[in-house]
């Protein structure tokens, strides 16, 4: 089953439209949606691996314009919202705890967590719920999202075949892999 779905991805990675696809993806992940990019982007890339880089733009815009759709949630619909996407992760203590932390090292919070397997969207929520300042959560979105997309995009440009090789040999450890680390994402957010 894992093998028809990762097939199924391929096919569709390789048609026109597949970065306005990955560019929706990364633009609503980064509110409410919980899926991370990374599923398609992986993919698009090795199917173009020579616009591998705008592809990582187009990935890295989204998300950042989407981060503001999340800070917006936070700032002006916190309580009819952003509390019920907390409380579907169960991490609405984790919240609690995280102002203080927030308003002392909210640039690197942002910075750090947005390149790690923690949802986005908790971060973008929080700091509009906090109030926290839009020049320095875009300029800490562009950083974290930029750097996790083009390092993505950059090793799948320097080893595509090899990767598609290792990924296709290794599908289903790479799949328990992923959802492990989603979990762990889950979880360190739960912890923090």
């Amino acid at each position: 089953m894992i093998r028809h779905l990762y097939d199924w991805t391929m096919r569709q990675a390789e048609r026109k439209n597949a970065v306005w696809v990955l560019a929706a993806v990364s633009f609503i992940e980064s509110s409410v949606f919980p899926i991370p990019p990374d599923i398609l982007l992986i993919p698009i890339v090795l199917a173009n691996r020579e616009r591998a880089f705008v592809i990582a733009l187009i990935c890295t815009i989204a998300s950042v314009v989407g981060g503001w759709l999340g800070y917006a949630i936070g700032y002006f619909l916190f309580e009819s919202i952003g509390r019920q996407v907390f409380t579907f992760y169960h991490v609405m203590d984790t919240y609690l705890r995280l102002q203080d932390a927030f308003h002392e090292w909210g640039v690197w919070l942002i910075i750090i967590k947005g390149m790690t397997p923690i949802p986005f969207k908790l971060l973008t929520i929080a700091s509009g719920a906090f109030h926290f300042s839009l020049l320095w959560f875009t300029i800490a979105s562009v950083i974290s999202r930029s750097v996790r997309f083009f390092l993505v995009a950059g090793l799948l440009w320097k080893f595509g075949e090899r990767v598609r090789t290792f990924i296709e040999k290794w599908l289903t450890l790479l799949t328990t892999a992923f959802v492990l680390l989603l979990v762990a994402g889950f979880l360190a957010i739960k912890l923090l």
